[in-house]
């Protein structure tokens, strides 16, 4: 679905992709964010190609308004410097405009991966590897490094084994689709914990884990007994 203010961009946009992009099928052309939120819901589009500076609603205050984001996400825009916000958006790609024929075909041949192997991790193939947003661009690495992950807001924080912190566009509920079955728990509301990363569980006060950098986490009563149950497939009791 495309998703742009001014009627040539969008035109243009699909004229480009019926034309060189033949393994892409446009589904809906949206003019605004309010008609773009109504085309989603019953279009369920796998990917959304969006402009930024639009009226009202820009390209990135539309997708906090998004409770889902159930697509891969490739923002349109005629100015450059947005290419961080971008990736911090958790876009898959970022094209200029005027669009590059040649640009486009290696974006869409980069989703036409991505998406096989979202296929594949419906058949549980999970993803090893995140990208984490950077002032510069972003870091790729294994899950395993992640220690835990807690919301904020519409936000979600990600830290790591070596102390990094770092904050990212995308809720707890995307994390927990995407991460390794069995590896991540939602102990709590607010947090998701890496399982092997796990020190200690202690029943005091309530109960709460320990991780292995010294954090202490709450494990809330109604999770606990999913807490205890994937803890003990991860690590056998003796």
């Amino acid at each position: 679905m495309i998703v742009d203010d001014e009627l040539h961009g969008r035109e243009n946009l699909r004229m480009i992709i019926d034309t060189y992009c033949p393994e892409i099928n446009i589904v809906g052309l949206a003019a605004s964010a309010a008609e773009a939120a109504d085309l989603l819901e019953n279009l369920e589009p796998d990917l959304l190609f969006l402009d930024i500076n639009m009226p009202v609603l820009s390209g990135f205050d539309f997708l906090d308004t998004l409770k889902k984001r159930d697509f891969f996400l490739v923002f349109v825009t005629a100015y450059q410097e947005y290419g961080i916000d971008a990736i911090k958006a958790g876009a898959s790609d970022y094209l200029l405009k005027p669009i590059n024929i040649k640009e486009l075909k290696i974006t869409v041949k980069k989703l036409t991966e991505l998406f096989e192997k979202k296929s594949l991790e419906a058949y549980g193939v999970n993803r090893d590897k995140i990208m984490i947003p950077e002032s510069h661009g972003f870091a790729v690495i294994t899950v395993d490094q992640i220690t835990r992950i807690a919301a904020a807001g519409s936000y979600s924080v990600i830290f790591t084994q070596n102390g990094k912190k770092t904050v990212v566009s995308r809720t707890l509920a995307d994390f927990e689709d995407s991460l390794p079955d069995g590896m991540f728990c939602r102990i709590h509301r607010s947090t998701l914990v890496n399982l092997d990363l796990v020190r200690e569980y202690s029943i005091i006060d309530g109960g709460s884990v320990t991780m292995t950098d010294g954090t202490k986490i709450e494990v809330s009563r109604r999770k606990t007994a999913e807490f205890l149950q994937k803890i003990k497939l991860r690590a056998k009791p003796i």
